[in-house]
């Protein structure tokens, strides 16, 4: 198993020494090699689904096997295999086998930069001079996040017949858990925790209601496809970052009409913004944040009443052709410093995942590709069972298998939080060796073309899959290749 390209962490370590925890796997593993076997094949197998399905007995939920001593022993192998593939967990037991690169534990040695804040991991907790810098916070606050996931058994989307979300919605599923996050950050601020006892607190159990699997929820998977039909969203239908991103702006936009016209309609409390490059990426280039377009949209977000608002930032990215353009991966691990940092959607190609983050090289992240049971959380009931939100194990893979399409979100709570995310950024840039991932301008400078001897500095995808990523223009008569983003 030392083989596997992503490795975990669970809380069960939280007052044990990892290397221990380590060991006592390994010993567990040796265990199980050590039974009799009819052949080679047979114990390699064995012991890979034994591994993996330890992954899944921690959330009982989410995974099941039928026991029943009075069927055959084919039998249960036959419907454990099954319920692998309908839960929709096979893919990552895929990339499991399939990866590359090596299964590592989390350094004790090097720090952790998790969504703005920095821990310097130590495992002997006696010894940690900080204890808010421990490995135990570090799990504390990892699995106070919300996690979101495949669901099923919920009312059918629109008029499809679908039921659940299976294989198609880990892109929105993983959308779903970083406007959660922003909305965490607005409401509870960044330490907030979960709580451990009932009831919980009132804005906790009315953002998990904004994320139900139902169109009465206003930031459900229903009604998000409906908001993005315009940009190929459909069920069934996987979808890209970009696309993704437009469409929360659709929704945001259309909510805010909505209460404008007294439907009272419950809105993001934040201002919205989808960077781009220039004239909104029609001729290529960095996303540019402009100051002048930010000022206008906090001023009409708040009806003229007030200067400024909180914003959310959402800058889709296309950073390589087939991998990622190594000369981005600083750049992409530099962002998990910002206090405004809201993390990465991404992951490996068609498998979408949050990146919440980093370690080294290693990218950390919750996945939502674990199938769930859809639950119906009240917001005015504070006893609801909100366990099925939170993940405690912590899952990583290199920052150098991550797809180049992906999408970085930022949230700025004032004017004051929102000046010193453009200074970080600005002197992102200016280390970026002439390929900044995104920049800072007062104003939107004039359109300008690239040209294609560019694309590999700007870390443009020819071959990308989601066409509102990019296109390739060709201008016969001027013989160069102009290049669209965005």
């Amino acid at each position: 198993m030392k083989d596997l390209p992503e490795a975990v962490v669970d809380s069960k370590f939280l007052k044990q020494n990892l290397d221990e925890s380590v060991d006592k796997e390994t010993t567990s593993n040796s265990e199980h090699k050590n039974l009799p076997d009819t052949s080679a094949k047979v114990s390699l197998f064995s012991s890979f689904f034994t591994s993996n399905f330890s992954l899944f007995e921690r959330n009982p939920s989410s995974f099941s096997v039928e026991n029943n001593s009075s069927k055959s022993s084919s039998y249960g192998w036959t419907t454990a295999v099954k319920n692998i593939i309908s839960s929709g967990s096979m893919r990552r037991l895929q990339d499991r086998v399939l990866g590359s690169s090596s299964a590592v534990t989390l350094s004790s040695t090097s720090e952790i930069w998790f969504l703005g804040k920095c821990y310097n991991l130590s495992f002997e907790e006696s010894h940690n001079p900080d204890p808010g810098n421990s490995f135990t916070s570090f799990l504390e606050d990892f699995s106070s996040r919300i996690w979101i996931t495949y669901r099923k058994g919920f009312e059918p989307i629109g008029d499809s017949k679908f039921t659940c979300d299976v294989n198609w919605g880990c892109m929105i599923r993983s959308s779903q858990m970083l406007i959660a996050q922003a909305l965490i950050l607005h409401y509870m601020g960044g330490s907030w925790r979960k709580p451990s006892q009932k009831p919980y607190d009132v804005q906790y159990i009315e953002i998990l209601h904004l994320f139900g699997d139902s169109s009465l929820c206003t930031f459900s998977i229903h009604n998000l496809l409906k908001a993005g039909k315009a940009f190929g969203l459909a069920a069934g239908s996987w979808l890209g970052p970009y696309a993704m991103c437009r469409t929360w702006e659709t929704i945001a936009h259309a909510h805010r009409e909505q209460d404008e016209h007294g439907e009272h309609k419950q809105r993001l409390p934040m201002v919205l913004y989808v960077v781009s490059g220039d004239k909104d990426g029609e001729q290529g280039g960095a996303p540019v944040i402009c100051i002048e377009v930010v000022s206008r949209r906090c001023h009409d977000f708040n009806k003229e009443q007030l200067d400024w608002a909180p914003i959310l930032f959402l800058v889709p990215l296309v950073l390589g052709l087939e991998k990622i353009n190594p000369r981005y991966i600083p750049l992409l691990r530099k962002t998990f410093t910002f206090p405004q940092s809201l993390g990465i959607l991404g992951g490996k190609p068609g498998a979408s995942t949050y990146i919440v983050g980093v370690q080294d090289e290693k990218a950390l992240y919750l996945d939502p590709h674990e199938v769930q049971t859809a639950v119906d959380i009240k917001k005015d009931d504070l006893e609801s069972d909100c366990t099925s939100y939170h993940c405690s194990t912590v899952r990583h893979l290199s920052l150098d298998m991550i797809d180049p399409s992906l999408a970085i979100g930022f949230y700025c709570r004032d004017k004051g939080d929102f000046e010193d995310f453009c200074s970080r950024a600005t002197q992102l840039a200016d280390k970026s060796g002439g390929a900044p991932l995104f920049t800072v301008a007062q104003n939107l400078p004039h359109s300008k073309p690239i040209l294609h001897n560019d694309c590999s500095a700007l870390g443009a995808d020819i071959n990308s899959s989601d066409d509102f990523y990019s296109e390739n223009l060709i201008n016969d008569q001027t013989q160069e290749d102009e290049w669209q983003i965005l």
